[in-house]
């Protein structure tokens, strides 16, 4: 194939494996990154590009001559809470990119995004909701990923639980009701390859879930039951949850934020599965849990 593909975000938990899944078939990855540091956390073989991916000189430079751009950039927390974060990451950067994407000539996008981008009160998911119709208004090639919370080893969902779990006896937990589908890393990453070889994927949206829906708190639990603790899972009333919330929004790292609880009161679910459209059958997130913990078999 010995396409060359720009990747934005590679350094990150799905960019790392999607990085390394095109190197193996062949491709030329550049990776952009603010800092030279990112080379530790990149496959071997990706070049790296260290430069402000909001500066449209960067940009058009690392664009020039490629064949495709992957956009996975992302966050789920911002500074302060009044959006303006989100909208730098996700809306801003979008502008930028697709600018220097017209200046370049350089057509194909696959953009990820998240499942229900644009619904709700969340500043995260109405940020996403802008970059997307930023994306969908614009005249390239674009294929965008609305997946609900990835697992893999590493990942923000289990792994970030067992953190917590690891020397407490539980956890009190608002939200605890809140639905997810939690999907495989390895069928996003698939589901971005399959789309860059399918140009009928072009002007499609996929949203990417696996087969199971479940509840936060049945996250926690399944994540103690694997590690093999026993710990409690106490669900909180609403108006705790939203006292929780503000608690973490102070707290170093916000392990909870004012935001993550205005996006919890969106299910993370979708009755249109993208997967199955791109020949991929969902992968049981349950079977993946000792892989994903670092649990022996």
């Amino acid at each position: 194939m010995n396409r060359s593909i720009v990747v934005l975000g590679g350094s990150g938990f799905v960019g790392r494996a999607l990085v390394a899944r095109l190197l193996a078939q062949g491709e030329r990855v550049r990776v952009l990154s603010r800092s030279a540091d990112t080379r530790a956390r990149i496959p071997a073989g990706a070049a790296l590009a260290t430069g402000d991916v909001f500066d449209a000189d960067f940009l058009r430079e690392a664009f020039d001559g490629a064949d495709a751009a992957i956009n996975l950039v992302g966050i789920l927390n911002e500074r302060g809470d009044d959006g303006s974060g989100f909208r730098k990451v996700y809306v801003e950067l979008a502008e930028r990119l697709l600018d220097a994407m017209q200046r370049t000539g350089m057509r194909r996008l696959l953009q990820m995004s998240a499942l229900h981008a644009g619904d709700g009160e969340s500043h995260y998911l109405k940020a996403r909701g802008e970059a997307e119709a930023r994306v969908r208004a614009s005249d390239v090639d674009w294929t965008l990923f609305r997946a609900s919370v990835i697992a893999g080893p590493g990942d923000g969902l289990f792994c970030r639980f067992a953190q917590l779990l690891r020397f407490a006896p539980g956890l009190p937990l608002g939200g605890a009701d809140a639905r997810f589908q939690p999907v495989w890393i390895g069928d996003v990453v698939e589901a971005f390859v399959r789309a860059l070889d399918d140009d009928a994927s072009i002007g499609r949206s996929y949203d990417l879930v696996g087969p199971e829906v479940m509840t936060l708190g049945e996250i926690v639990k399944l994540t103690a039951k694997t590690k093999g603790w026993t710990r409690f899972v106490l669900p909180l009333p609403a108006a705790l949850g939203r006292v929780q919330a503000e608690v973490g929004e102070h707290l170093p790292g916000k392990p909870i934020s004012r935001d993550n609880w205005r996006s919890l009161q969106r299910d993370s679910t979708s009755d249109d599965n993208g997967l199955p459209k791109l020949g991929i059958a969902p992968t049981d997130v349950r079977a993946k849990l000792p892989e994903i913990l670092g649990v022996a078999a």
